[in-house]
């Protein structure tokens, strides 16, 4: 990974900062190691969808930029953890306030689509209609 030169404006810090856990994953990767160690495979589990090669690409663009650090242990069957390396414990509070504001966001918008949803209801309701047919296209 080619550092960038991050020569502008005030907000380049959270630039800089954004670009190290940017894309669907590195950030999740990161969450999940702020519970501790853990192997390919648990990370593999705890990250619904991600395919072996992806996971492969992120954790190796994450020990890249020194977020974590990848220990190999010479056994057979091989056995390989990732943990978070300092630099990457120091984002903690970052990952954390992310994961709070996230649950506190998921939680008014769902708290909203079930009003609009409840509203839809007594909409239908009051014009007589069937809230459980299904509509025709």
């Amino acid at each position: 990974m080619t550092p960038k030169n991050y020569d502008c404006a005030a907000g380049c810090p959270v630039e800089a900062t954004l670009d190290l856990i940017d894309g669907k994953w590195k950030g999740v990767i990161l969450y999940h190691l702020c519970d501790g160690t853990m192997r390919f495979n648990q990370l593999r589990k705890a990250l619904a969808g991600i395919t072996q090669r992806m996971l492969t690409k992120q954790l190796r663009e994450l020990e890249e930029c020194g977020l974590i650090v990848r220990k190999v242990y010479a056994q057979v069957p091989p056995k390989v953890e990732y943990t978070l390396s300092a630099e990457g414990d120091s984002l903690r509070p970052v990952i954390t306030a992310l994961a709070t504001w996230g649950q506190a966001r998921l939680a008014r918008v769902n708290a909203d689509n079930a009003a609009v949803s409840a509203a839809a209801v007594e909409r239908d309701a009051a014009e007589g209609a069937d809230p459980y047919a299904l509509h025709a296209a």
